[in-house]
């Protein structure tokens, strides 16, 4: 197989100030992704789950967060995704707060919890973590999980809550994840109004090309959360080998598969050179034998790592603060 650098990637220059830090101003060459709501998304963002020691929002556990969102924006990333049951809306927030960077030059995702489907708890869910992140909205707010077993099977009350919400200026587009075509047909026909972003479980070992294939059909941008599989791939015999011809990392080889694949990533990781690492991926391309190597890797079902969303029913709770998978 072969596999060929070439600069391609459309530039995005960002000029940002830093009350606390030193920044190293980069033109880090994100391209940005158009959603059907009009607004644009940077491609790739920082993934900030498992940032923190746990998911309570602790004073120590905010710190910590802050600390890496930080480090995360010196690297160059403009594009933060957190949810409520994270816990890391908190320490995101003091980042902003403190990185000094234009609110006009950040994208802030969150999600929509679990315990909050209720469509009156949609709205001051999503104000507490307004008042959380220091923001007065968020660029996308996502239904987290579809949860069909629970709340009486209506997700539809809940995406309708979310559409009052992007009316009313909180949010300036609606998504979900974790939704399966049947979920996405059933809320697209009861109200008319099509997700900006489908956020689902997508890396080489699980395409995840159902539903990655009719949340495009529906104009839907894809979005993929363990983007990197959770690391559990870094010694693929058939990765390692394009990587190696590359002279690129693992998982700079697996993030460009996505990206040329048109798919949104936010990778994950506490370690400053690592998101520079993920950022680097730019300036280089697959070849369409690399990509067809990569895309033969996939296990479908059987690589799945996360829960399925038809039966994934976790709320937290003092006494379940982690989902079991």
């Amino acid at each position: 197989m072969s596999a060929v650098n070439r600069e391609t990637a459309p530039q995005l220059r960002t000029t940002t100030r830093e009350r606390d830090v030193t920044v190293d101003v980069r033109d880090a060459g994100v391209p940005l992704i158009q959603l059907n709501s009009g607004a644009s998304i940077p491609q790739i963002g920082f993934g900030s789950l498992g940032i923190q020691p746990d998911r309570q929002a602790t004073r120590s556990n905010i710190e910590v967060a802050s600390a890496v969102v930080r480090a995360a924006l010196r690297a160059g990333y403009r594009h933060i995704d957190t949810a409520q049951m994270y816990g890391t809306e908190d320490g995101i927030g003091e980042a902003i707060a403190r990185c000094g960077i234009s609110r006009n030059d950040l994208f802030i995702t969150t999600k929509l919890g679990n315990g909050n489907h209720s469509p009156d708890a949609v709205r001051p869910s999503l104000e507490q973590s307004l008042a959380k992140l220091h923001i007065d909205h968020v660029d996308l707010f996502l239904m987290h999980w579809p949860l069909p077993t629970l709340y009486d099977g209506d997700f539809v009350s809940t995406w309708q809550a979310m559409i009052d919400l992007r009316l009313a200026g909180l949010a300036t587009s609606i998504g979900v994840s974790n939704f399966q075509p049947a979920h996405l047909n059933r809320i697209i026909e009861a109200t008319g109004v099509v997700p900006a972003v489908n956020q689902i479980e997508m890396h080489p070992r699980f395409a995840n090309d159902v539903a990655r294939s009719n949340s495009m059909q529906h104009g839907i941008a894809p979005e993929a959360w363990t983007p990197l599989g959770k690391g559990r791939y870094l010694e693929d015999p058939v990765l390692v080998e394009i990587a190696s011809q590359l002279n690129r990392s693992v998982p700079q080889v697996m993030l460009r598969w996505h990206i040329q694949r048109g798919t949104i990533v936010i990778p994950k990781t506490v370690h400053p050179d690592r998101m520079a690492e993920n950022l680097a991926i730019f300036d280089f391309m697959l070849s369409p034998e690399a990509m067809s190597a990569i895309a033969s890797l996939d296990a479908g079902e059987a690589g799945r790592i996360g829960p399925h969303p038809d039966t994934f029913d976790w709320v937290p709770s003092a006494d379940t603060p982690n989902p079991s998978h």
